[in-house]
């Protein structure tokens, strides 16, 4: 297994940028297979001011949206070298979805994103988030490669 553990080499292999890279840290990564990755969060998260600021939780979608990019990240990681400027993994459905615990400013999340096919470009990807060892989220993802023009 190889370690990608620096932002970034995260950010060679996704576009996002802050405040939309969910990905901080990536701590196994085996080709085609699986890739474990972090995510901190952090009370002065832009999320925070509106959801909710009484009792800050950080959104469920947003944890979909970072399994997501721990999956692109495997996927991209898996072809060997770095994607060109043109090209993209987008999501394109997430099937059987569940949460099972609030996530809050102080967590850690420790996503694991595993292949569970791979077929003309479309990947499909087993992902769970947990915290603390207790699964938060699981969610099946699948994700497409796309080229765009610049």
């Amino acid at each position: 297994m190889q370690e990608i553990s620096d932002v970034r080499e995260i950010v060679k292999y996704l576009p996002h940028r802050y405040p939309f890279l969910l990905i901080d840290r990536v701590l196994e990564f085996e080709e085609k297979t699986y890739l474990k990755a972090l995510k901190n969060v952090t009370a002065n998260e832009p999320i925070f001011t509106g959801h909710f600021p009484q009792s800050p939780i950080f959104p469920g979608v947003l944890i979909l949206e970072a399994m997501a990019q721990a999956s692109a990240l495997l996927a991209f990681k898996s072809l060997g070298g770095y994607p060109t400027p043109e090209t993209l993994y987008l999501l394109v459905g997430i099937d059987k979805a569940r949460f099972k615990k609030q996530v809050i400013p102080g967590d850690q999340i420790l996503f694991e994103v595993s292949v569970l096919r791979e077929k003309r470009g479309i990947w499909k990807f087993d992902a769970r988030a947990h915290v603390d060892e207790v699964q938060v989220c699981s969610a099946e993802v699948l994700i497409a490669k796309n080229e765009i023009e610049l």
